[in-house]
C-alpha cells in the first residue's frame, strides 16, 4: 500500500483530522489519506454530531457503539472522523450532513462530492 499525496481539497497539505483519541484515517494515522486499497475513499474529515451518528447507524454503519475487538471505542458528537465520501453525500442529500474540516479533507473526496457541497458544510475555522 502506498499513500497518495496528501493533498487538502484548497490544494494546500493535508491537516491531521485527529491525533488521538479517536485515530482515524484508512491507515490510522490520524489524516484522511488514501490509496488505491481504500475503496470507501475515507478522504472526508467531518466533527461528528448525535444527527449524523444516528443516521449512520441508521443506513448500516454504526460509528458510536464501542466494538473493544477491533481496538474502536465508539465516536461521540465532537470526535473527528475520516468518513467515506459517498457516506457523506449520503448524508448531505439527507439533510444531515456534519462540519467539514477542509484543510483535513483529502483532494481524492472530489472525485465523489463537489467542492461547494463540501464548502457548504464547512465548519468554521
Amino acid at each position: 500500500m502506498q499513500k497518495d499525496d496528501p493533498v487538502n481539497v484548497l490544494g494546500g497539505p493535508l491537516a491531521p483530522c485527529s491525533q488521538t483519541d479517536p485515530v482515524t484515517g484508512f491507515f490510522r494515522d490520524g489524516h484522511c489519506n488514501t490509496c488505491a486499497e481504500d475503496r470507501g475513499s475515507h478522504t472526508v474529515c467531518a466533527q461528528m454530531t448525535a444527527e449524523f451518528l444516528a443516521f449512520s447507524k441508521y443506513v448500516g454503519n454504526d460509528l458510536s457503539t464501542p466494538r473493544p475487538e477491533f481496538g474502536f471505542a465508539g465516536l461521540a458528537p465532537g470526535d473527528h472522523w475520516c468518513l467515506c465520501a459517498a457516506r457523506f453525500a449520503q448524508a448531505h442529500d439527507e439533510g444531515c450532513a456534519p462540519r467539514v474540516r477542509l484543510d483535513a479533507t483529502h483532494l481524492r473526496a472530489l472525485d465523489i462530492v463537489p467542492l461547494e457541497v463540501l464548502r457548504a458544510n464547512a465548519a468554521a475555522e
